[in-house]
């Protein structure tokens, strides 16, 4: 039996300004373009002090993102305990859709969580969306919420 292929992507967090550009151009592609989500929506104070996770093919091109809030940046997503981070802003690139690249980045989003000493991760999914973090393990609570216009629930999973 021969070892797996590694998979045709590299998941780390982003560092410097040309990752968090490469960051941003994803969302931009997926929230803003995609889903008419309005450009002043999409872009926060958040990302400032966000922790930003970053999906690149070998070649540089940049596949997928996603984001971690902490502290007092989470807390008002989380329901007010700083010990749980928010996970947010999760897009993958149309091309790379069906490659795992989702699934990835939010392990890449958790185990930025658990280095930074998180007990779980909160998300605000869109609903169409509850089954693909559903198998991820997050649990749905709460009443369905509109947020840019679209129905979303809030999740967590314990780490």
């Amino acid at each position: 039996m021969s070892a797996p292929e590694p998979a045709p992507y590299d998941v780390r967090e982003a560092v410097g300004n040309d990752d968090r550009d490469a960051c941003f151009a994803v969302r931009r592609e997926v929230f803003v373009v995609e889903q008419g989500v309005p450009q002043e929506l999409e872009y926060d104070a958040y990302d400032e002090t966000a922790v930003h996770v970053l999906a690149v093919r070998a070649d540089g091109v940049p596949l997928g993102t996603g984001r971690l809030l902490l502290g007092a940046d989470a807390v008002g997503k989380t329901g007010g305990d700083a010990s749980v981070g928010s996970l947010g802003r999760l897009a993958v690139a149309e091309a790379a859709r069906g490659l795992g690249v989702g699934a990835a980045l939010v392990r890449g989003i958790e185990a930025a969580a658990r280095e930074r000493g998180l007990s779980a991760v909160d998300l605000h999914a869109q609903t169409h969306a509850l089954g693909f973090y559903e198998r991820l393990g997050y649990v749905a609570y709460g009443p369905e919420f509109a947020d840019a216009g679209m129905p979303h629930r809030a999740m967590r999973r314990t780490l």
